[in-house]
């Protein structure tokens, strides 16, 4: 989900692979402790006292698909013409992303900046799976989301984050986190999670977000979930969560039938977990090559 960002860079939209996508532009690793970001609203407003999510798990599903629509406003900057909600609950007032995108095409796609796809998706249903795999993982990376009829339109309604710059901008501007070692750890989560779900869109930075506490969010999963199993800059995943890998063999075909059948087709399902095992095998070949130690991290 772009939120007021620039638009995808080349040869990341495909919903197959894009040529020149083997490598992955990671996130910046840290290497001593520094300044946090300050709390500035990624969209140019005033700074908010308060940063991250205002309400998470089951207080925040409720909050969205309950609250009242209050303000829109659209986002112009971005691909997939997402609005800003503000919505409230006659308590509380909070702001969130919503996505009315549902483009399928078939054959070869031209997309914008370069680069082509094969069999194009571009699903705001997407953005729900992509919230559900993160709560039976348990990842706490992509914010509450929440599928929400609107104006008579179905669509993906996120809880905005708030206070954030976006990863692209936290290295342009050299910002340090406190705990390197903390740090490069989430970062290697969220390798996992887009190669697990296969996000065709992952080496754009503008779609990890950092809070002040340097908590990161993963968001814009609209181009993720291709039935193929190939792993997207493989070379990259050298690293991995001994809970994300335990917690990924848990899952099976009735899991998530149940949990992102309403989102997911059944080669999308299948493709998930064909991935997944590839991600196995691989944690288990760098274990090999270089030991547990070097490896694995909680």
């Amino acid at each position: 989900m772009v939120r007021a960002m620039a638009s995808r860079p080349a040869l990341v939209g495909s919903c197959l692979l894009v040529l020149g996508l083997a490598g992955q532009a990671a996130p910046q690793t840290a290497d001593h402790p520094g300044q946090a970001p300050p709390a500035e609203d990624r969209t140019g407003q005033a700074p908010h006292e308060a940063y991250g999510l205002p309400l998470r798990g089951a207080e925040a599903e409720a909050f969205l698909k309950t609250a009242k629509v209050v303000k829109k406003k659209a986002l112009s900057i971005g691909v997939t013409h997402s609005e800003q909600l503000t919505l409230s609950d006659g308590s509380r007032t909070l702001r969130a992303v919503r996505k009315t995108i549902d483009e399928r095409k078939h054959g070869v796609t031209s997309l914008e900046g370069g680069g082509f796809a094969v069999d194009f998706v571009d699903s705001w249903k997407y953005e729900v799976a992509a919230y559900e795999l993160d709560k039976l993982l348990g990842l706490d990376l992509v914010p509450p989301t929440v599928e929400r009829r609107l104006e008579g339109t179905n669509g993906s309604l996120q809880m905005w984050v708030e206070g954030t710059m976006d990863e692209a901008d936290r290295a342009k501007k050299k910002l340090r986190p406190p705990d390197p070692q903390r740090w490069n750890d989430a970062v290697y989560t969220v390798r996992l999670l887009h190669a697990l779900t296969l996000n065709t869109d992952s080496r754009n930075l503008h779609n990890e977000l950092v809070d002040p506490a340097f908590q990161i969010y993963a968001i814009d999963f609209t181009r993720a979930f291709r039935p193929q199993d190939f792993l997207l800059a493989e070379k990259g995943l050298q690293r991995f969560s001994r809970s994300f890998l335990e917690r990924m063999k848990a899952l099976d075909r009735p899991t998530l039938d149940q949990a992102l059948g309403p989102w997911l087709s059944g080669p999308e399902i299948q493709g998930l977990l064909r991935r997944r095992d590839r991600i196995l095998a691989l944690a288990e070949t760098r274990v090999r090559e270089k030991g547990e130690a070097a490896v694995l991290y909680p």
